[in-house]
Order: C-alpha cells, then structure tokens, then sequence
C-alpha cells in the first residue's frame, strides 16, 4: 500500500480539528506522530509542510480550541450583570463544557500542565499566557465592579481571581477523572459559598 501523502482534497481546518482533539484527549507527549498522521489521513512529511512542527500543530490547536471553548467562557463573565454573576456563570458553563458528551472532558489548556505541554519553550510560554489570561479576564471584571462601588474598594480583586480560576483548574482535572456535571455543579456553587466573605471590605 502506498504511503499516505497529501490529498489533492486536504482540508487544513478540518486537519487542525483532529489534531486539536486528539491533543486534548491525550496531551503534547502522550500524542505520536504516527497517531497525528493517522487521525490527519496524511504522512509525516506533508504534516509538516502543512504545520511546521509537532509544536507548531500543538500552537494552533490550542488556538483553535481558545477560539471555541475560551471564548465562550469569556463571553459569560463580559454578558454577566454583577461580577458575582459573572465568576458563577464562568464556574458553571466550565462544568458544562467539561463534561460535554462527545468531547474530551476538561479543559485542554489546564490539562496541559498534567499532559505535558511540548518541548518548545515557545509552546510553554503560549499555554502560560492562555492559562493567566482567564484570570486576567476575571480580574478585569472585579476591578470594574469595584470602580463601579458594587464591590468595596478595599478587596482583593488579584486574590479573588486566583482563587475562582483556581477552582475552575481544579474542576478540569476531576472532570478528566470522571467527575459528573452535577459533582462539577456542587463544587462551583461551594467556592461562590465564600463570595461574600472573599470580597467583603477589609481594613
């Protein structure tokens, strides 16, 4: 049997999409080349005229998938009416989208610290900045409810954030070990329990 080369047909996007979800089920390290070339329908060489690297496919697959899953994440906290509204519909859309049937479960940026994330520091940097910008983005959103007097200016808008994203990392990892929507659920409306004493004014 000849070598898989290149379809005249190769539909680059939809190469991206197998790569990605691959990559998410089984992590940087854990995905071969011969599991790439075999889900892509191509070999290894026209993988790499097509992506570059292994690393390279890995960049864009992740972006492929902020494109999809962090945006719509980002979309819960910026349609949100309070910023306590907006930290609950992150956490709880996060359990929705951990445990979606058909889908890898977690998230495929958090579970990269678990998975191993490439061999490129290029690749290490990219997943670091993905990882921060979510509580980057939460962050924002509290310092805006406390400009607007919502929230006491004496909270922690810093503290906050690291503790919800913390949470929500959390969640992905025991999405990934079988966790259910509604155990994701309890958890979520557990760490909103604290809210009130995490963003009370503070001397």
């Amino acid at each position: 049997m000849a070598e898989r080369g290149r379809p005249r047909s190769f539909d680059r996007d939809n190469a991206l999409h197998r790569a990605m979800m691959l990559f998410w089920e089984k992590g940087f390290q854990g995905t071969s080349m011969s599991e790439l070339t075999t889900a892509i329908g191509i070999n290894a060489p026209s993988l790499y005229a097509a992506f570059g690297s292994k690393d390279a496919l890995y960049r864009e697959a992740m972006a492929l998938y902020e494109q999809g899953d962090g945006i719509e994440l980002g979309r819960q906290i910026a349609e949100a009416p309070s910023a306590k509204a907006a930290v609950e519909a992150y956490l709880m859309r996060s359990a929705a989208l951990f445990t979606r049937p058909g889908k890898p479960a977690g998230c495929m940026v958090v579970l990269s610290v678990i998975h191993g994330a490439g061999t490129s520091s290029q690749t290490g940097a990219a997943l670091r900045d993905a990882r921060a910008e979510a509580q980057t983005i939460i962050e924002a959103r509290l310092r805006q409810a406390v400009e607007a007097g919502e929230l006491p200016a004496t909270c922690d808008p810093a503290g906050i954030a690291s503790f919800y994203i913390t949470v929500q990392q959390g969640m992905s990892i025991r999405a990934r070990d079988g966790a259910t929507l509604p155990e994701l659920e309890a958890i979520a409306q557990s760490a909103m329990a604290a809210w009130d004493g995490l963003t009370q004014a503070r001397s």
